[in-house]
């Protein structure tokens, strides 16, 4: 699994990809950063990580469309499922090597409280919160993308289903909110990863917003397995 880790993580810095989805994700949040904390000069950082969903939902395709659809491009996925491993350590490992790269977007978070605490007095629980629901949502985000992966050869089909996907999700709020019939618009928020998402933006850690994100992650990861050994087997 380690090597597995290694070889993907490094990829990512080996071509453009990873400088350039690491470039905008820096931007756009230290764009968000300036205009709503520097320049009012407030540590309330609740307007940054609410407008991040977006981006998040942008940059994740772009961390995951590779992931398994170039081994099957390149013909290099028959060398990886003989091989002794197994595939849950495949798919974790590649699973992992994503969540690095997202986990190093989100330390540029770190950098903005140590900024605020030269203007302002943060709240370093909040933030904090913040930094694992982003965490936790890009996890769940990851999962799919690597699903999503496994099912296609082009890395361009990856991302745009995983875009698809996820844009259904962004909206599910909106047309929950059209609904009339009570139980059928109660399940739609149930699902709904911008609510839970909001929760952890305004600084709530909900045990059942957390267990949510980690059953969606393990629920595709699981499906991803599945996908990948009965290729190994067909």
């Amino acid at each position: 699994m380690g090597a597995i880790f290694k070889r993907d993580f490094t990829s990512y810095f080996n071509s453009a990809i990873g400088y350039i989805t690491m470039a905008v994700f820096f931007f756009f949040s230290g764009l968000y950063f300036y205009t709503t904390c520097l320049y009012t000069k407030t540590s309330d950082m609740y307007y940054v990580f609410q407008s991040m969903f977006l981006v998040i939902m942008f940059v994740i395709p772009l961390f995951t469309m590779k992931l398994f659809s170039e081994e099957r491009k390149q013909k290099t996925d028959q060398a990886l499922l003989t091989s002794p491993i197994s595939i849950t350590r495949i798919v974790i490992g590649k699973y992992l090597s994503a969540i690095a790269m997202f986990a190093i977007c989100l330390l540029i978070f770190v950098v903005f409280e140590i900024i605020l605490a030269f203007i302002a007095t943060p709240s370093v629980g909040v933030i904090f919160g913040n930094i694992l629901g982003l965490l936790l949502l890009g996890s769940s985000l990851i999962s799919i993308g690597i699903f999503v992966s496994s099912l296609t050869e082009s890395q361009a089909v990856a991302a745009l289903v995983t875009f698809a996907i996820e844009f259904v999700i962004n909206i599910l709020d909106s047309f929950a909110s059209t609904v009339s019939n009570d139980f059928l618009k109660n399940l739609l928020l149930a699902f709904s990863f911008r609510t839970r998402y909001n929760n952890f933006a305004l600084g709530l850690i909900n045990l059942a917003d957390m267990i949510f994100y980690l059953s969606v992650t393990a629920l595709f990861l699981f499906l991803t397995i599945r996908v990948i050994d009965k290729r190994r087997w067909s």
